[in-house]
């Protein structure tokens, strides 16, 4: 696929990620605020063939995940690879234009300082479709504005075993979920791993992170891959790793050696939401 060369250089700076454990998002990361606070650092659109993919920074302080969330990592790995300082971190969602289809992934965790709306010029109204990777609260919170569902005219699809897997938990673990599918539920879709979506959008089963996680190929051109990697400078190299927010480690880890194989195999990049912009790398 022909890339921008800028795109590949910043890539090789870009060293990832952030996610979320229950229904809130954790809060374990290093925020400082930014140098600017202009687009540049709002969003960024890449070009994959057919496929458009712009993937927004949802956050607008920096982000640094640290190594702890990573568990026992040996000193000697954490020198070679340079991130001794932790790792930068976002919170994204993906907006992607294909087969005539304008679909939003994700919506961020919809706090004060969110850029989403931003992004889309303060028109949520103009988003049709809203496909969600899983139900962690940096990648539902966009949803909502107090009680009231901030994309009025979107259909929202998830998959089955997400749903009833998060139906089944706690309360307190599900109450944002509870509250956000029931304020969507006239425009909530259903789907099994396998299905085929509007805009040529196949979803792929990409659990671990959480029961129903999951992946989405974008027309053979790009993987929108959730949080199968939160932390891209150990992870891209060393899947066996995992973050704490993976509810079941050992299928995450299957799962992302998985992805990682099927794209770099059939030549797919992966977007990602806790990449930092660009939020997409080609494999």
């Amino acid at each position: 696929m022909n890339k921008p060369l800028a795109l590949c250089v910043m890539l090789l700076a870009a060293i990832v990620p952030h996610a979320a454990n229950g229904g809130n998002v954790e809060e374990n990361v290093v925020i400082s605020q930014p140098k600017m606070a202009d687009q540049a650092n709002i969003s960024e659109t890449v070009k994959v063939n057919e496929v458009t993919v712009t993937c927004i920074r949802d956050n607008k302080a920096e982000r640094t995940m640290p190594l702890s969330l990573f568990g026992d990592i040996p000193e000697s790995l954490i020198d070679s690879l340079g991130i001794r300082n932790g790792i930068k971190s976002s919170v994204n969602a993906i907006l992607v234009k294909t087969e005539g289809a304008t679909i939003l992934f994700d919506t961020g965790l919809g706090k004060s300082d969110s850029q989403l709306l931003t992004a889309l010029s303060n028109k949520p109204e103009d988003i049709k479709f809203i496909y969600l990777t899983h139900f962690h609260g940096d990648h539902i919170g966009g949803m909502m504005k107090g009680d009231k569902p901030v994309f009025t005219n979107a259909e929202v699809y998830a998959s089955r075993e997400e749903y009833e897997s998060w139906m089944k938990m706690p309360d307190e673990a599900k109450a944002q979920v509870v509250k956000t599918m029931k304020a969507y539920e006239k425009h909530l879709h259903l789907f099994e791993f396998g299905d085929t979506l509007p805009g040529n959008v196949i979803a792929l089963d990409g659990s671990g992170h959480t029961p129903g996680h999951t992946i989405y190929n974008v027309d053979n051109e790009v993987l929108v891959a959730g949080d199968i990697i939160h932390g891209m400078a150990l992870q891209l190299s060393h899947p066996e790793y995992c973050a704490s927010y993976d509810m079941d480690k050992e299928k995450a880890i299957r799962t992302r050696k998985r992805i990682l194989n099927y794209a770099r195999e059939h030549k797919i990049d992966i977007a990602g939401m806790h990449i930092p912009l660009p939020g997409i790398i080609p494999l």
